[in-house]
């Protein structure tokens, strides 16, 4: 049987003919299996590096720098510690709708997801963020269809309005 681990250690150990006293760096290590039958067990220890990472790790939930500008100038206006809940409810004209408000940071619930985003907090339960996984969060300020949009990877069909969606049955 071998155990492997990311970072490199030594056993010391002694081994058969070394007095007690003497320890030496050894990558394996026998021990009895069984005091009767006196057979042995050998296991052995190997240092493996880890590949190395390819950038860094994708948000669940990612905002473009246009929705991220205009969430902080909102979130600004008011004076608290506030994060942003997303999540999804049931209805709109595709089945799901998402929700999005401001919420005071302390009113976070335990099994939340709570993604860091340059900064900004965002909040999610674990239901919705099963329909939310992948998703990014755009803004836009036009005057004809301007405001948030989602682009979601799991909406399988979304109406004409984008504010809401259907997806495969979890």
């Amino acid at each position: 049987m071998a155990l492997s681990c990311g970072t490199p250690i030594q056993l010391l150990c002694r081994s058969r003919g070394e007095s007690r006293t003497t320890l030496a760096p050894r990558s394996s290590v026998s021990f009895p299996r069984d005091v009767k039958c006196r057979s042995l067990i050998r296991v052995r220890s190997s240092a493996i590096s880890a590949p190395p990472m390819s950038g860094s790790f994708t948000p669940a939930i990612s905002l473009t720098d246009k929705a991220l500008n205009h969430l902080n100038t909102m979130r600004s206006e008011r004076d608290e510690d506030l994060c942003l809940r997303i999540g999804v409810k049931q209805g709109g004209c595709s089945g799901m709708s998402y929700t999005m408000e401001f919420e005071n940071r302390a009113n976070t619930r335990p099994d939340d997801s709570v993604i860091e985003y340059n900064g900004f907090v965002i909040v999610c339960d674990p239901k919705s963020l099963l329909f939310l996984y992948g998703m990014l969060l755009d803004y836009s300020d036009a005057l004809i269809g301007g405001g948030f949009s989602f682009k979601n990877p799991n909406a399988t069909q979304t109406c004409g309005c984008g504010k809401s969606f259907a997806a495969e049955s979890i």
